[in-house]
């Protein structure tokens, strides 16, 4: 789940790539077996980062097996053809890398909290952040560490920002949430996320990697069962800050 006050529906994964990719998505319909079905197609040449290319590849296996009513071999042979060239280009790496970092360096931030304890390190440009916890870690007052300093603009407390993020509970040392899992960095406006991920982000620069140890009151005071935070939890979050408007 993502660090919003209230997190809407799960979206499907095609839909997902759409607003992280910037892909054109087409939808059809039709009857097969006397219900509808449903496919999509995606234009390859916007895709970008390697998980939505092996994504939108599958999607378009999964989907188009399921209209399976008529398929006729110039619509396989163009398949064909698509998914070539999704997997054929050299993609750029992404900004929020997927590959585990490298355990055994020396954490950037460490803090014992009122219970437990928590050692983070950054993400780089090839490995995603490492957080480690001594469990259960709770704080009673939340703390922001800049981890390395960005060189960009500093971020208003009411803009739009673009991040990366992965957020770990606190309780039992579990990752609730990961935009370096999907590959993809999320965006969303400052006014509507969590209190404790606001005090992260503003005043920060652009570029910056930030870790906050967030009280339950900043975070999820009531839990949220979807993605196994419970009442009271203190959470951690570790953050890149890509880019900022407004």
């Amino acid at each position: 789940m993502h660090p919003w006050r209230s997190p809407g529906p799960v979206r499907s994964q095609i839909n997902q790539i759409a607003r992280t990719e910037g892909v054109r998505v087409t939808a059809c319909a039709g009857q097969h077996g006397g219900r509808l079905v449903a496919w999509h197609t995606v234009n390859p040449s916007r895709v970008s980062s390697p998980v939505a290319l092996a994504a939108c590849a599958a999607s378009l296996t999964m989907l188009l097996s399921g209209c399976g009513a008529k398929t006729d071999s110039s619509s396989a042979s163009a398949v064909d053809k698509v998914s070539s060239s999704i997997s054929s280009p050299a993609a750029p790496a992404s900004p929020c890398p997927v590959a585990l970092p490298v355990s055994g360096g020396t954490p950037e931030w460490t803090l014992a909290g009122a219970t437990g304890s928590v050692a983070v390190t950054g993400s780089t440009a090839t490995a995603a952040p490492l957080v480690k916890v001594e469990a259960p870690f709770s704080v009673t007052q939340t703390q922001v560490h800049t981890l390395q300093a960005g060189s960009g603009p500093v971020v208003p407390p009411t803009a739009t920002v673009s991040v990366c993020y992965m957020g770990v509970d606190g309780r039992d040392g579990s990752v609730f949430d990961s935009s370096y899992e999907r590959g993809a960095p999320v965006e969303f406006p400052l006014t509507g996320v969590v209190p404790g991920f606001q005090k992260a982000i503003a005043g920060q620069k652009v570029g910056s990697t930030v870790a906050v140890a967030m009280v339950s009151a900043d975070g999820y005071p009531d839990g949220q069962p979807a993605a196994g935070i419970e009442p009271g939890d203190s959470l951690i979050f570790a953050i890149k800050i890509l880019g900022v408007t407004g």
